[in-house]
């Protein structure tokens, strides 16, 4: 740029910043600018709620999908417990699972809601365990599977990290 060039620019903004009219939407863009510098537009909460369910997904086997699926829905509506655990998502899915396993009648509504999602995603009639009964053969869901998916949930949950070594091939 060419030192006369350099000096006419704030002249030219000037003159340009004149022939218009000056709107308050136009001083918080110029303000609001660096505002946000640095920072996710995405809320802190829902951050936390993806970091969880996507953590759910990669550590709770189940076949069928509607376990996952009840639990995805409880720990989106739970915005309490992650609000209480907003830097360590997972510490927030580990509290649910632990939750529910702490409570028997807490694990027999989320095997009756698997069971519910189960006959919706295969439009079949699913069969419901009674808590002190045997499970019907037949059953996808039952108190004991569940309860056995999520300790193994919880369980890869507070494994150490671990990392992968590929030895060469020789």
């Amino acid at each position: 740029m060419l030192p006369d060039e350099s000096s006419a620019l704030p002249d030219i903004q000037q003159e340009i910043r004149l022939s218009r009219s000056f709107s308050l939407a136009d001083l918080i863009g110029q303000e609001g600018g660096s505002m946000m510098k640095g920072e996710s537009p995405v809320p802190k909460l829902v951050q936390a709620k993806g970091e969880a369910l996507q953590t759910l997904k990669a550590t709770l086997t189940d076949r069928h999908g509607a376990l996952q699926s009840v639990l995805q829905r409880w720990m989106e509506a739970d915005e309490t417990r992650l609000s209480r655990h907003m830097e360590t998502p997972t510490d927030a899915l580990k509290d649910l699972l632990e939750s529910i396993l702490a409570s028997p009648e807490t694990l027999y509504e989320l095997v009756r809601q698997a069971d519910v999602t189960w006959g919706h995603l295969y439009d079949e009639r699913p069969h419901f365990q009674q808590p002190g009964q045997t499970p019907h053969p037949d059953d996808e869901y039952t108190h004991e599977s569940v309860r056995l998916a999520l300790m193994d949930c919880l369980q890869r949950l507070n494994a150490p990290p671990t990392t992968e070594t590929v030895e060469p091939d020789e």
